[in-house]
């Protein structure tokens, strides 16, 4: 009996060994006492709560799957991040660019002309 007891002990005075013989032990004094639909309770708030916390993770991974878009920078090639419909900045080159069918696209201002250079070579 001593043996069985000094090894709850230094289970006891472990981390998460000694929490849960913690909570073991107060839901038996909870289900002793006439109060274990309290534990079942909890138990079911706990219950509730975790299944939220992993809905909601998916969710939200969805969502930034949906809205982030990586691509090339139309003037500088530099790979980045952006969201899907908003404006952003190259981290690169500093090019005004937002997000459109999944690539970044230029934002030129009124009146600019968008031009391409292409370098020939002299023979």
């Amino acid at each position: 009996m001593d043996r069985i007891f000094s090894k709850i002990v230094s289970f006891n005075q472990s981390g998460l060994g000694g929490c849960l013989i913690r909570l073991i032990l107060f839901g038996i004094f909870l289900a002793t006492i006439g109060l274990g639909w309290l534990l079942h309770g909890l138990l079911v708030v706990l219950a509730v709560t975790l299944t939220l916390l992993v809905i909601s993770w998916f969710v939200f991974s969805w969502w930034l799957k949906r809205k982030i878009v990586e691509s090339a920078c139309p003037a500088c090639n530099y790979e980045f991040m952006g969201f899907t419909g908003k404006k952003c900045t190259c981290p690169n080159c500093r090019e005004s660019l937002v997000v459109e069918g999944g690539k970044f696209k230029r934002l030129s201002s009124i009146g600019a002309i968008d031009v391409q250079i292409v370098d020939v070579a002299d023979n």
